[in-house]
């Protein structure tokens, strides 16, 4: 109960962070935060507590991230 409660709390979080972004983010920064909310909970089903979340959370804003970029070098060509 209290993984799914930090999970939860961490998810809510990060979706008030990232609301305050919402003036025309770039791919690069909203791959940063969907990368950063997905692996948060694939990292917490995976290795389950703190450093598994906190792990997942950024291995993902640094995927997404990349992603984003290469979606933005894409589209200005």
């Amino acid at each position: 109960m209290k993984h799914s409660l930090f999970t939860s709390a961490c998810l809510l979080s990060a979706a008030l962070a990232l609301g305050g972004c919402a003036s025309n983010p770039s791919n690069a920064q909203i791959g940063t935060g969907v990368g950063a909310v997905a692996g948060g909970v694939v990292g917490e089903a995976v290795f389950g507590g703190t450093l598994g979340t906190i792990g997942g959370a950024a291995a993902g804003a640094l995927i997404g991230n990349e992603v984003g970029k290469n979606n933005d070098n894409n589209r200005r060509r």
